[in-house]
């Protein structure tokens, strides 16, 4: 790691670990999402709002420490980018959740579950990677598991683009479940995003 004589703000670390910890709360509202009748996903879908109100809050908080610091951590477009990728994840969740909900969607197609326990594994694990920033150790093992996530997401989004395709669902349907199941395929791509961010801050910093 390289030697700074400077000493650098560390507030940013504790704030990436809280905007991670706070994209496995919505993670597991998709599960709950999952397992809830129609009548209980409005009530659902409120949490999850709130959940990425608190997503923007956090995202905020980076932006304004970034901008009344001297001295950061790492490079200031590395921070920039890790945290607008960790608010893309609970931007496009929200949204999932919303149009369930918007599009009166009385069964959720074959597949999806898989999708989202994609994502939720992904959310555990950027969890637990975030506070090592501090360190910049246990890393490599992260960001290739959420690379490989993105690829099992990848053959699941096609999968569930083939079942919606198959003749089942009428035309309409399938417009509203395929822009549900897309903006999860983003989800995860966005999952990708920060865990190409996080190899690209270690590459610098090593």
């Amino acid at each position: 790691m390289r030697f700074r004589l400077t000493p650098r703000e560390t507030s940013f670390y504790d704030m990436f670990a809280a905007s991670a910890d706070n994209i496995v709360t919505g993670s597991k509202l998709l599960m709950e999402l999952l397992g809830a009748d129609a009548s209980a996903r409005a009530e659902i879908a409120e949490r999850m709002r709130a959940a990425e109100h608190a997503g923007d809050d956090a995202t905020h908080a980076i932006f304004h420490q970034l901008n009344s610091s001297f001295i950061t951590p790492f490079d200031r477009e590395d921070i920039y980018a890790l945290a607008s990728s960790l608010d893309d994840i609970m931007d496009f969740m929200e949204e999932a959740v919303d149009l369930v909900v918007l599009y009166k969607i009385e069964e959720l197609p074959k597949g999806i579950d898989q999708q989202i326990e994609v994502l939720a594994r992904a959310a555990e694990l950027t969890a637990e990677a975030m506070p090592n920033l501090r360190t910049m150790s246990n890393l490599t093992e992260y960001w290739i598991e959420v690379n490989r996530l993105e690829n099992q997401a990848d053959q699941i989004h096609r999968k569930l683009l083939a079942h919606l395709f198959n003749g089942k669902y009428d035309a309409i349907e399938v417009l509203k479940l395929k822009q549900i199941v897309d903006i999860l395929e983003e989800a995860a791509d966005a999952f990708e995003h920060v865990a190409n961010t996080v190899e690209t801050i270690a590459v610098k910093e090593s």
